[in-house]
C-alpha cells in the first residue's frame, strides 16, 4: 500500500495517508510533476495506462507522483521518471504551485506540486505497465490541440499548462 506525505500549505509535513484514501478526501499532499523537453524543444508527454486508477488513458505531462517519506523530490523525480519510462536525465526545479482538481470517480487531486524540467533525446522505452503512450509534441501544437481536445487530457496537466505556460517555454539548458 502506497502512501502519500500529507503537508500544509507552507510544504511543513503533518502526517501522511495511503494513497487512494488521499485522493478520496483531497487533502493537500506532495507531488512533483517532470516536464522532459528534446533538442526540438518540444515536451515528451505521456499517455496513461487503462489500468490508472484515476485518469486512464489521458494524455499528461512527461511523468508525475508523489515522492515518498525520507525521499526528496529531486530524488522522487528521477525515480519516477526511469519507472515509467526508463532514462534519466539532468532534473531543474522551475517552479512550485498548490491546485486542487476533481479528476473524476470521487477522486480529487490536492497537491503541493514542484514542477522539473529536463532534456532528453534519446529512445524511450516505456513502462506498459504505467504507460499507454507516449509522444513529443511542439507547444504551439500543444496549447492548439488543448483548447480543441481539453478531455483527452488530464486536469492536473490542463491547470499547470494553462496556468504558467511562461514558465515551460523555450528553455535554455
Amino acid at each position: 500500500m502506497e502512501h502519500v506525505i500529507l503537508v500544509n500549505n507552507r510544504d511543513e509535513v503533518i502526517g501522511e495517508m495511503e494513497k487512494q484514501e488521499a485522493h478520496i478526501q483531497g487533502v493537500l499532499h506532495r507531488a512533483f510533476s517532470v516536464f522532459i523537453f528534446n533538442s526540438n524543444q518540444e515536451l515528451l508527454l505521456q499517455q496513461r495506462a487503462s489500468t490508472k486508477y484515476h485518469s486512464p488513458l489521458k494524455w499528461t505531462n512527461t511523468c508525475c507522483s508523489h515522492p515518498r517519506k525520507g525521499e526528496s523530490y529531486l530524488k522522487a523525480a528521477h525515480r519516477r521518471l526511469y519507472e515509467e519510462l526508463n532514462f534519466d536525465c539532468d532534473l531543474y526545479e522551475k517552479f512550485y504551485f498548490i491546485y486542487k482538481a476533481d479528476v473524476g470517480d470521487g477522486l480529487i487531486e490536492h497537491e503541493f506540486d514542484r514542477v522539473f524540467i529536463g532534456e532528453y533525446s534519446g529512445k524511450i522505452n516505456f513502462n506498459r505497465n504505467e504507460v499507454a503512450s507516449v509522444k513529443w509534441m511542439s507547444l504551439v501544437d500543444l496549447k492548439n490541440d488543448l483548447k480543441l481536445n481539453p478531455n483527452h487530457y488530464t486536469e492536473w496537466f490542463k491547470i499547470i499548462f494553462n496556468q504558467y505556460e511562461y514558465q515551460i517555454q523555450y528553455h535554455k539548458f
